[in-house]
């Protein structure tokens, strides 16, 4: 059964791993929870499953239990910290690819069934540029991209970006600059990046904020639980507060396009795609 109510879904990637991009999802996700938003992390990193351990989770089950049919998406999300919900991902799930008919239409339907309980889905992708990264940032209506300052984050960054525009048409990309020492380092970091795109790709880029360097984010990650429940004031915490207020003033989608089932259906269909290749 379809839901005609709107979704936003949004994939939080980074090319490299190490930019910060597991802690943003989940702390993005608190700070939308804490504007009334109903809120799904999604851990779709499915081969180093790492959401769960950030926020000291206790998970029976997974999208595995999902895709075998024994239990529906209802019974597999997790009660997260601030009023989120979480799908945990299960390193026994190597690829979509490998998914059967069934398992598709049991993965459309699961998501068709809690759509009208979410507002957001923020997708937390694992590192690097595979086609599972891919297939979920392409999915997606809005793509995240955290980068550092560190060189490959940024040519990494660039390589992700060149391959979703030039080979899958992903045509706009918002930039957060993580663990920055300023406001003007993040800055020059999207510039950085801007440059090289508005150069060789046919992608809009838009800025969306910094988030600063600080302690207590590696604190909060040693205490297995999220920033804005250890340090809701910190420097860092108060950054994503800010970038969640952006978040939210976006425009929702329109048409079919803002429909969750929408989201897997793309999801799925480019990962049969890729078996074709």
């Amino acid at each position: 059964m379809s839901s005609n109510h709107p979704v936003r879904v949004i994939a939080v990637t980074g090319g490299k791993g190490g930019v910060g991009k597991t802690n943003v999802s989940v702390n993005l996700s608190l700070a939308l929870a804490a504007l009334r938003r109903r809120v799904v992390l999604m851990d779709a990193d499915l081969g180093l499953a790492n959401v769960d351990v950030l926020l000291g989770l206790d998970v029976k089950y997974s999208i595995a239990d999902v895709l075998d049919g024994s239990r529906s998406l209802r019974e597999v999300l997790v009660n997260g910290p601030g009023g989120i919900k979480v799908v945990p991902a299960s390193s026994g799930v190597q690829q979509l690819v490998q998914l059967s008919n069934h398992e598709h239409a049991a993965l459309i339907h699961a998501f068709s069934d809690i759509s009208d309980q979410l507002d957001v889905l923020v997708v937390d992708t694992a590192a690097g540029i595979s086609d599972m990264v891919v297939n979920f940032v392409r999915a997606s209506q809005e793509v995240l991209v955290v980068v550092c300052d560190e060189p490959s984050s940024i040519t990494d960054a660039y390589a992700l970006m060149k391959l979703l525009n030039t080979e899958h048409g992903v045509s706009r990309f918002r930039v957060i600059a993580n663990m920055t020492r300023s406001a003007k380092e993040g800055r020059m970091l999207f510039e950085k990046l801007n440059t090289v795109c508005e150069r060789f790709l046919d992608a809009t880029m838009s800025y969306l904020g910094h988030v600063p360097f600080d302690e207590n984010v590696r604190k909060s990650v040693q205490a297995r639980k999220p920033l804005l429940e250890t340090a809701p004031n910190s420097k860092a915490a108060l950054a994503v507060k800010e970038l969640a207020k952006k978040v939210d003033e976006w425009p929702l989608p329109g048409g079919p396009r803002g429909h969750l089932e929408f989201f897997i259906e793309r999801l799925l269909a480019s990962s049969s795609a890729d078996t074709l290749v």
